[in-house]
């Protein structure tokens, strides 16, 4: 069956122009002024826009973490993610220690494949970079994954040293694929955690204290300095601070092969939140910590100016009251101990909104800008341009008509996220979906779902992704 989108002003990186869209068989086929609508299911878009379906690339669902799971499935983060005006996303899989790399991926179809209600790829976290598992890498090509994910943090559980790093960027760089990093000293959170810890410091604000944001930016510019030595393209994941951010700018200004993206979060969460009474502070506990104010404008500059390229959530959702009431385990398992807080935040949802809000709105960047870091950059450095990320004629017709004028308030009342609490509780933003397309279907009209499990597709993506 044929739709035809009328009236809607399109607004892509490149362009804003008022056209028809019209879709066939789960792509766009005709971009034009008063394009006939015989046979066509019509919708009339006047007065609003139409976006890409957003793309976050930093993703953790079904995540076994710190004794528990991140509380969003496949299906309930797909579920949330479209009521947020997402239509694709890339979660990360976990190579099970000891175990190989095609394990984790058959682990993570398992997860997926009955589950998907959005279009989803994966990158490979590695945890056990063993000799064998080194030579596995290039037949993840084979798996459509081209990006790596390698901890310098998280000592004795995660993180790999200087040298298996460099190998992996090497490697990683002969076969056109990407290294991500979690950018962190790994050494020195491991010690200043065991000496507050040991002077009883234990409540949530602390797990900053022992992240101290020079870990961050020590840990970014050995990455940036390793990636510039062995010419492999770099991204570093969830930066936070002006610190890091430096960093990757003198990366960037050398010629290296580096970029980076941040988090909604960063820009709107401090470390003063930490401190919240009856241990909520607990909620916003996530690595890197949330810093302080004065890093938000760096973070909106670096998005505005292309110092970052994108920005993702790192959903990674836990209960804040786990334990009760079918509910499996979730933040109180840090109680006493701010290092066994299961790390991360709820997002998904929430993203577009924020961004367009508080940066279109707030006249940090145009609506160009917002799609082209929302979409469009993440589909092309991930290998999924022009498929994902435009719309086109040849793309999937994954389409967002957007009311700019729409108000809606965010809360844990109303979000679809399998968690009891929002990140942006209370805060009120214009501009919100009315209408969400997955490849010409609707799966979302207003607060209404249409989507179903299993009908998200897993994407298999291309190497030698764009370096921005």
């Amino acid at each position: 069956m044929k739709t035809l989108i009328k009236n809607g002003t399109i607004v892509t990186a490149g362009d804003t122009v008022q056209a028809d869209v019209l879709i066939e068989n789960g792509k766009i086929t005709l971009l034009g002024k008063d394009l006939p609508a015989e046979s066509a299911r019509v919708f009339d878009a006047s007065g609003k826009l139409l976006l890409p379906g957003g793309i976050d690339v930093h993703t953790h669902l079904d995540l076994p973490f710190g004794g528990t799971l991140s509380s969003d499935d496949f299906f309930t983060g797909h579920q949330a993610a479209a009521f947020g005006a997402t239509t694709t996303h890339i979660d990360f899989v976990i190579q099970p220690k000891g175990g190989s790399l095609k394990q984790g991926v058959d682990i993570w179809h398992e997860k997926s494949v009955n589950k998907a209600a959005i279009d989803y790829g994966f990158h490979l976290a590695i945890t056990d970079l063993r000799a064998e598992v080194m030579a596995e890498i290039p037949s993840l090509l084979n798996e459509g994954i081209t990006s790596l994910k390698l901890f310098m943090a998280y000592k004795n559980v995660l993180q790999i040293d200087d040298t298996t790093l460099f190998r992996a960027m090497l490697t990683a760089a002969e076969h056109g694929m990407l290294v991500m990093v979690h950018a962190e000293n790994g050494d020195v959170i491991a010690e200043l955690t065991d000496k507050l810890l040991a002077e009883g410091k234990t409540a949530p604000y602390y797990h900053a204290v022992a992240h101290p944001a020079m870990a961050e930016a020590e840990a970014t510019g050995r990455a940036v300095a390793l990636a510039g030595i062995a010419g492999a393209p770099l991204y570093v994941v969830h930066m936070t601070c002006e610190e890091a951010v430096e960093q990757l700018a003198l990366g960037r200004a050398k010629g290296f092969p580096v970029m980076g993206e941040t988090c909604t979060q960063y820009m709107f969460i401090f470390d003063e939140d930490l401190k919240r009474p009856h241990f909520e502070g607990a909620k916003f506990v996530c690595s890197p910590p949330v810093r302080k104010p004065k890093d938000a404008p760096v973070l909106w500059r670096s998005l505005a100016n292309n110092t970052l390229q994108a920005v993702s959530t790192d959903h990674c959702p836990f209960w804040f009251s786990g334990g009760i009431q079918g509910r499996i385990a979730g933040k109180e398992l840090g109680l006493d101990n701010f290092a066994k807080i299961p790390n991360g935040m709820p997002g998904i949802e929430d993203r577009m909104a924020v961004m367009w809000h508080h940066g279109v709105n707030g006249g940090h960047f145009s609506p160009n800008r917002f799609v082209e870091i929302t979409s469009a950059n993440p589909a092309k450095i991930f290998g999924l341009y022009p498929r994902k990320g435009c719309i086109a004629v040849g793309a999937d017709a994954d389409i967002v008509i957007w009311d700019p004028n729409l108000e809606h308030t965010l809360s844990a009342k109303t979000h679809h996220m399998r968690t009891d609490y929002n990140v942006y509780e209370g805060m009120t933003v214009r501009g919100w979906q009315t209408h969400v397309f997955l490849r010409g279907h609707l799966i979302v009209e207003g607060d209404s779902w249409l989507g179903h499990a299993g009908s998200g597709q897993f994407l298999r993506r291309s190497p030698n992704g764009a370096v921005l």
